[in-house]
This record gives C-alpha cells, structure tokens and sequence, in this order.
C-alpha cells in the first residue's frame, strides 16, 4: 500500500524553489532514505510532509492521517531550564490526539511510557530530559515519536552529533522498528544507512533520483556520492 505520494513537487519559500520536479512514494515497510548536500531542499521537504511549509507545485498525497507520522528532529529543541521530564517528554508525543482534551488518556500514557520502555530508557522516566546524554536524549525523542506514529517514522539527521558507538546503537533501533513494521523516512548524511538499510533513495540537488537503492548506486549520482564519503568498494 503507498502510504505517500509525490508528484512533480516544487518546494521552496516566498515563491523561489529550491528544489523541484520531484516525485517519489512511500510504500508501506519502505525504508527511504533522502540525501544530497547542504541547500538541497531536503530539510524543506521535510516540512512539507509535515504540513508546516506546503509545496510551491505539484501534489502531495497522503493515504494516512498526517498527525500520525512521528518526527524525530535533528536536537532537542526544549527549552535547558525547563524541567521537563523524561516521561513527560515522551508522552508529548501524544499531543496531537488530544483534540479538546486538556489531559491524556491511561492508554496513551501506557503507550509512552511502553516506548520508553522499547528504547531502554523507562528507568530514566522521573529524570529531567536534560540531564541526559546525547544517545539518550536522542532515544527518548524517539520514544516521542513511535508515540506519536502509527505507520511512518520521519527522522532528520538522527545521530547528528552523536559518536560511533551511539550512532550504530541508535540504528540498530531504527531497523528493529523498520522490522516490526514501522515505514522509515530518513534525511541522512550518512552513508551508512543508505548502503545497509534503504531499500529506496530519493537524491536532491542539480538532478534529483528517485528509485530502488542498487539501482541508485549503480547510476552516475549514486557512484559520485559514493566517491565523495570516500566509500570504495
């Protein structure tokens, strides 16, 4: 099943593009990894699918509610001197079921605290989120956004910042997730995830490619990405 759906998009802000003619989809299980250099338009996608900046042309079709994608960001963006809670932090994930609502149902807090519990973090769930590590911090955003998700994950530079050993750990939950069923859009610099866990590549820049990851990697943009991370074969 396409859970989304791109065509012919011109993405952009005031009216200028910065990337355009793109189409794409995303079907159910699909693991996408989107990459290109700095100025792409892969961050302007991402607010696209996200409904905070829609598309200069063309047509973005979702077949699944849009407040049920779970987006983890590239950091934290939470205030150093609010004492928020690990706990609390993942259970904002259910924000956008609230409705009218003023408080949250038993059944998401078991759902937030279960995804803390999923990432190894529930030990840490009275601790202030700030107190936390980088590898932490990102694991409990993670839990926010498997809160938030019912079919797509959306991840933006997900160990941006972080080391080798935490980087790979927090990949190896990513394709744990990806096993279970859980669809990943990913926006990576990383050549990593793109070689071992995409089974599709969506390339922005002066060309833009959309299509399965050997056949990306066998083109003439996937063998230049592929010289300029210094990966030989």
């Amino acid at each position: 099943m396409t859970l989304l759906e791109a065509r012919d998009l011109s993405l952009g802000y005031d009216g200028h593009s910065v990337v355009e003619h793109v189409s794409f989809q995303v079907d159910e299980g699909d693991y996408l990894c989107i990459i290109g250099d700095n100025g792409a338009g892969k961050s302007t996608l991402v607010k696209a699918v996200l409904s905070l900046n829609p598309p200069l042309s063309g047509q973005l079709t979702f077949n699944v509610d849009r407040r049920g994608i779970g987006y983890l960001p590239q950091s934290a963006m939470l205030d150093p001197g609010f004492p928020t809670s690990v706990e609390e932090v993942a259970l904002s994930g259910a924000v956008s079921r609230l409705g009218r609502r003023f408080f949250y149902l038993k059944a998401e807090r078991e759902r937030a605290l279960g995804n803390l519990e999923r990432m190894g973090m529930l030990v840490f769930a009275r601790r202030p989120f700030q107190e936390l590590s980088g590898g932490q911090r990102q694991r409990v955003l993670l839990a926010r956004a498997l809160t938030a998700a019912s079919r797509i994950l959306l991840l933006d530079e997900p160990v941006a910042g972080l080391d080798m050993h935490t980087s790979s750990e927090l990949y190896r939950l990513i394709d744990a997730l990806r096993e279970d069923g859980m669809t990943i859009m990913m926006v990576t610099h990383d050549i990593h995830p793109a070689i071992n866990s995409a089974n599709r590549i969506l390339h922005l820049g002066h060309s833009v490619f959309f299509g399965d990851r050997d056949e990306y990697f066998a083109s003439s943009e996937g063998r230049a990405y592929l010289e300029e991370a210094g990966h030989h074969d």
